[in-house]
This record gives structure tokens, C-alpha cells and sequence, in this order.
């Protein structure tokens, strides 16, 4: 059961709950349970069964898949505020497609799913918000699966640090190791380190840790190597 005020209205203004009547968003916080990771803790298997659904209210938790060879693939780093494994419940799926373990210490709140899915039955409002986030995920999926199948290990990088950069001044600040970044972009992590030495080499970044500033966009955007 959720007590914490901040904690409940954290749940209560994100767009799944927010439209929500009070009585309905009471049981949900009635039957929902806080949970703390501590740093590489693990909240979830691939294959563990579906039942619960999850909110980060601090600290950062990575998603990913284990191969059949044992490699592990990235698949999202989940930021304070954000959902995940919501999309199950409107799915057939009866397992966990990832697993979970947290990459910093992390609070969340978990959320029974069949009772979420049975309050929704007459709440078309969050019914359309859920479909919108799912759109939004799956786009960004194709997105990942054409920079991953068609575009080179440099051009993954760059499309990486155009995308993460902050318009106002250029700046990426890597919220995550080298390492794990690596992974999203399907790299290891030497030729990631490799192909940044490069580009701050040929003057287009220049880096200081986990602070990157793109100092030429247009350049950086028509790098061809």
C-alpha cells in the first residue's frame, strides 16, 4: 500500500493514472507496493510471468535481453518518472520479454496489473494515453532496429550524440557508463571509445568524461567514415 505523499502524487499525475477517478486510483495505490533496488539489484528475469507493472520514482534501471550465448543486449534505460512493462498488459504475453535490474540505487512502485486492466474497462480517456505511449515505444523501436541493421558503427554514434544532444548549447551528458551505451548501439564498448577519440580527433566534439559538446553539427552530421 502507498502512504508517501510525494510517491502518491508522482503516481497520480502521470498520464496512466491521471485520469482515474479518486475511488479507482485508491484501490490502485491500496494494492501497489514500493519497492528499493540497490545498485545492479535485480527486479525481474526474462521469462519471470507478467503480473506487475512498474513506476521509477528515483535512480536508473536497465532493461535488456540475454542471448542464447549469454550476451547481454540493451534494450532501454528507464529514467525516474517513467513507466515500463505497462504494454503487457494488453498483450498476450504471459512472461517478461526483458529483464530488469537496477544500474543505480532505485525506488519504484509496482502496480498489480489484472486489477489496473480491470479499472481501465471504463476509462477510455487512459485507454487512449496507453495506446499513445505504446505508439511513441514502437516507433522509437524501428527507429533503434534501422540504426542498428542499416547504418555503420560511426553512423550509430553520431546519430547517438544528435539525438541525446541539448539544442541550446550541444551538450550530451552520458547518464550512463560508456559501456552500457555501447550496447544500445550494438557496439563494443572499445570501438564506442575509438570512434569518439576520432571525432573529438577531427575537431567536430570535444569530451571531458561523460560530458560531450558537439562543437560542428553540420559537420558531424555529413561525417562520412
Amino acid at each position: 500500500m502507498l502512504t508517501h505523499p510525494s510517491i502518491v502524487l508522482l503516481l497520480r499525475r502521470h498520464h496512466l493514472f491521471s485520469q482515474l477517478p479518486e475511488r479507482v486510483f485508491e484501490d490502485v495505490c491500496n494494492l501497489a507496493v514500493l519497492k528499493r533496488l540497490e545498485c545492479n539489484g535485480t527486479l525481474m528475469h526474462q521469462g519471470d510471468p507478467a503480473k506487475r507493472f512498474f513506476l521509477l520514482v528515483s535512480g536508473q534501471v536497465k532493461l535488456f535481453r540475454v542471448t542464447g550465448e549469454g550476451q547481454e543486449n540493451l534494450v532501454e534505460i528507464i529514467q525516474p518518472g517513467q513507466t515500463f512493462a505497462e504494454a503487457l498488459l494488453f498483450s498476450q504475453a504471459r512472461c517478461y520479454p526483458v529483464s530488469a535490474s537496477a544500474i543505480k540505487d532505485s525506488v519504484l512502485v509496482s502496480i498489480e496489473g489484472t486489477h489496473y486492466r480491470k479499472a481501465l474497462e471504463d476509462q477510455p480517456k487512459v485507454c487512449l494515453a496507453i495506446l499513445a505511449s505504446m505508439s511513441i515505444h514502437l516507433h522509437q523501436r524501428l527507429k533503434d532496429i534501422d540504426n542498428l541493421t542499416l547504418a555503420s558503427a560511426s553512423r550509430r554514434v553520431i546519430n547517438f550524440l544528435l539525438q541525446e544532444r541539448d539544442p541550446r548549447d550541444g551538450q550530451v551528458v552520458l547518464q550512463v557508463s560508456k559501456r552500457l551505451v555501447a550496447s544500445k548501439l550494438g557496439i563494443q564498448p572499445e570501438t564506442f571509445s575509438r570512434i569518439l577519440h576520432r571525432l573529438v580527433d577531427g575537431g567536430l566534439i570535444a569530451m571531458e568524461r561523460r560530458n560531450i559538446r558537439i562543437l560542428a553539427e553540420e559537420a558531424l552530421e555529413a561525417y562520412q567514415q
